[in-house]
């Protein structure tokens, strides 16, 4: 009887930690979705309290109200068109993902520094720069 608690507690806490593993990588997903539909709003939520963007070679640490700004103004300079995460590493708390994204006629590099901290996670750093 021991023997099959214990494996049930095991399997439940590996079960959890793969869970936690996942949810952390999947971060890339929404971003992504919001990125490639132009949604500033929705992708800002994402945004860490103080982040640094760097927009086609402007450099700004700026609050999360201020970051949602600078991508409305790119998103509408740019419409997007399509958005795809070509790669993704690094390890908790802090990973990122390289993303190609095709806007206003042009293509885009994006990359992504996120952080997780107490099981929230949020973009730290957003680069965009020409392909």
């Amino acid at each position: 009887m021991k023997k099959v608690l214990l494996l049930a507690l095991l399997s439940v806490f590996s079960l959890n930690i793969a869970s936690a593993q996942q949810n952390d990588q999947d971060a890339f997903t929404p971003i992504g979705k919001y990125i490639q539909s132009g949604d500033y709003e929705k992708l800002s939520a994402w945004f860490a309290d103080n982040l640094e963007l760097d927009i086609l070679g402007a450099i700004n640490n700026c609050t999360r109200n201020q970051a949602k700004l600078i991508m409305k103004n790119f998103f509408t300079n740019y419409t997007p068109k399509k958005f795809t995460i070509i790669h993704k590493s690094g390890k908790a708390p802090m990973k990122y993902a390289v993303g190609s994204l095709s806007a206003g006629g042009e293509k885009f590099r994006i990359i992504l520094f996120v952080k997780t901290t107490d099981n929230i996670t949020s973009v730290q750093q957003l680069k965009i720069e020409r392909e």
